[in-house]
């Protein structure tokens, strides 16, 4: 008999309080690895169909772990799970559009526009408003300074930074059901079967014979793994221990963690602007953490 998607199970995590911060780190180098294997496939496939790979790779992976058919789902909570699934495929492939013309750190920081807009908008603190500032003015110094920082890369950020926060959102809506994670394998599954049409025939129009290369499927998967998989389940480890509130002030780590892999595995070291910029949305993150609003992301710590 399967349970009800509506019933939540709590369960206690023995995780020492001072490995939460290491274990979110490793969440976060294992995110970024995968973004700097996807930008290595860059040279053969396109942008969005490394984002459909990593989508495809991941829902069954997510499909294997959770085995959500156990669950009795509604019509309603289907729907739900499949539109976060399109969301959060729809950020990524922005993101990897991004990541194809900016640096990995520099995008990484832009798209952090999307949540802090959503704690700005959901709190009527003066912090928030700082937070937006900083952020602001960070994005400035690497979107408006940096000679690498071009306007379709900018503009592919920051469009990731939007639907981040409609990711955000709508894992308010996925977390209240009690399925998060469940919903999440759903959701990813959905949304490659329904973009495959579209993503795969553009690449197939473009270059049909990279899926006859192996080295496209198994780069795919290890991006699809790394990405999605690992740091997504390394996520509810760290929410069970630490609640919503200091996840978000972790979330702080995340500009420099994406800025140490694309200096180490891809050669993209900063200048002092770029590094003024991500240290300003770092403390804007940090200063936004306090609040306890719901909408903080529950189950996410980026693309």
């Amino acid at each position: 008999m399967g349970t009800s998607v509506g019933v939540q199970r709590q369960r206690r995590v023995g995780l020492p309080g001072w490995s939460v911060p290491l274990v979110f780190i490793v969440s976060g180098v294992s995110l970024y690895a995968g973004a700097a294997i996807g930008v290595r496939l860059f040279d053969t496939v396109e942008p969005a169909t490394v984002a459909w790979l990593r989508a495809a790779a991941a829902g069954v992976a997510l499909l294997i772990w959770r085995r959500p058919w156990r669950s009795r789902w509604t019509r309603r909570a289907v729907l739900v799970a499949s539109g976060f699934g399109v969301v959060t495929l729809g950020m990524n492939i922005a993101f990897y559009e991004a990541i194809a013309r900016i640096p990995l750190g520099t995008a990484v920081a832009i798209e952090f526009l999307g949540p802090i807009a959503v704690a700005a908008l959901g709190s009527r603190r003066a912090r928030d408003l700082l937070a937006v500032v900083l952020v602001a003015a960070g994005v400035f110094l690497l979107a408006g300074v940096s000679s690498e920082a071009g306007p379709g890369g900018v503009g592919f950020a920051v469009l990731a930074g939007v639907l981040w926060a409609g990711y955000i959102l709508l894992g308010k809506r996925v977390a209240d059901t009690g399925a998060g994670m469940d919903a999440l394998a759903i959701g990813t599954t959905v949304s490659a079967i329904v973009l495959a049409p579209i993503l795969v025939t553009r690449q197939c129009v473009l270059a049909p014979a990279v899926f006859a290369d192996p080295r496209t499927w198994l780069l795919g998967v290890g991006v699809g793994v790394l990405s999605s998989a690992v740091p997504y389940a390394l996520d509810q480890v760290v929410l069970r221990r630490v609640g919503r509130a200091r996840f978000a002030l972790l979330l702080a780590l995340l500009p420099a963690t994406a800025a140490v892999i694309g200096a180490v595995a891809l050669a993209q070291r900063p200048g002092a602007a770029e590094l003024a910029g991500i240290g300003l949305v770092m403390a804007a993150l940090s200063i936004s953490a306090g609040q306890r609003d719901p909408r903080v992301p529950a189950t996410d710590s980026g693309v």
